[in-house]
């Protein structure tokens, strides 16, 4: 483990380290969107790829990356439960959930599942904030206003 305020130190005793992410999304334009939207940072590398959950689990184990951006709708198993599966296995790693269906209840679900960040596929700025934020042990959730009581 690499000492200082992030794991995720790029100069690493004078070499540069690239932080290596596993995209996981069933479709093969959006994993593409978001490996050349992550390459354009210069210390970040995607790793690898997985189009299910199942197979995103098996890649994990084989070989576990710095970081993790997961789609919450697949084929297989929900982003959710791929979330709760990777983060017994491997804590450290750190989740974000990439999504069209962010919302408050999904936000809330994600961090109990072990999930660091949550943010829309949409929002290319908070991608990259978010990815960001997690690499420097920090999390990432959108702000919903306030639910209003209704009948107080």
């Amino acid at each position: 483990m690499i000492s200082g305020k992030s794991r995720f130190n790029p100069q690493l005793e004078g070499k540069c380290r690239l932080v290596r992410i596993l995209v996981v999304d069933d479709n093969p334009a959006v994993r593409h969107y978001l490996r050349a939207l992550l390459e354009q940072q210069s210390t970040w590398q995607v790793c690898d790829e997985a189009r299910t959950g199942g197979e995103a689990i098996q890649r994990v184990r084989k070989n576990p990356p710095d970081m993790i951006l997961l789609d919450f709708q697949m084929p297989d198993l929900n982003g959710l439960d791929v979330a709760r599966q990777i983060s017994g296995l491997f804590p450290e790693i750190p989740i974000l959930m990439v999504t069209i269906h962010l919302s408050r209840q999904l936000a809330d679900e994600a961090r109990r599942a072990g999930i660091r960040g949550a943010c829309a596929k949409s929002d290319v700025s908070s991608i990259v904030e978010a990815v960001d934020a997690l690499l420097h042990e920090g999390t990432y959730f959108p702000h919903f206003p306030p639910v209003s009581s209704v009948g107080n």
